[in-house]
């Protein structure tokens, strides 16, 4: 999945800690307001993802929407190795953004997970917005706007899930 396109942007890094730790924060929907590097997460649903098209509901909230509810809905699920899923908003607060519930916005959020070497493993998330609408595509520069965020989610995975940190 990792992809640097015009509409797509991955971000990857390298983390002492064994895929099967990882992937097991990463199917915890709570591990995502955990390592969110956005700070638009706020609260989900508590309950392990295991499949493809199990959902996840998490509320968020940033400047352009206020607070809005999301469901993610798992799209590729390959255990230790890969997850992704689209969101779809489900909620919001602001009028103007009524028209947009129920709507797919077309762009898909994931992780992928190579094992290096024992209890070494490289993570790249990506945001691929290749199948949204024109105007999605231009106003997120093709996922480009997102790439601090990815960073600092990766770095936060890490920071949970690094031996060498203490922490399991």
């Amino acid at each position: 999945m990792a992809i640097d396109s015009e509409y797509a942007t991955s971000v990857t890094r390298r983390i002492e800690a064994p895929a099967e730790r990882i992937f097991a924060l990463l199917c915890d929907p709570a591990g995502h307001v955990a390592i969110d590097g956005s700070g638009m997460l706020r609260s989900t649903e508590v309950g392990p993802i295991t499949k493809v098209g199990d959902r996840f509901v998490v509320e968020m909230r940033n400047e352009h929407m206020d607070d809005y509810e999301i469901t993610n809905t798992v799209t590729a699920f390959e255990q230790d190795r890969s997850i992704r899923w689209q969101p779809l908003l489900t909620r919001a607060s602001r009028p103007e953004a009524q028209d947009r519930v129920g709507v797919s916005a077309g762009h898909v959020w994931g992780f992928e997970l190579t094992r290096v070497a024992e209890g070494v493993t490289d993570v790249t998330e990506t945001v691929d917005y290749s199948a949204s609408p024109e105007w999605l595509q231009e106003l997120s520069q093709g996922g480009k706007t997102w790439t601090e965020a990815l960073n600092t989610t990766l770095d936060r995975l890490a920071g949970l899930v690094e031996v060498s940190r203490g922490v399991r």
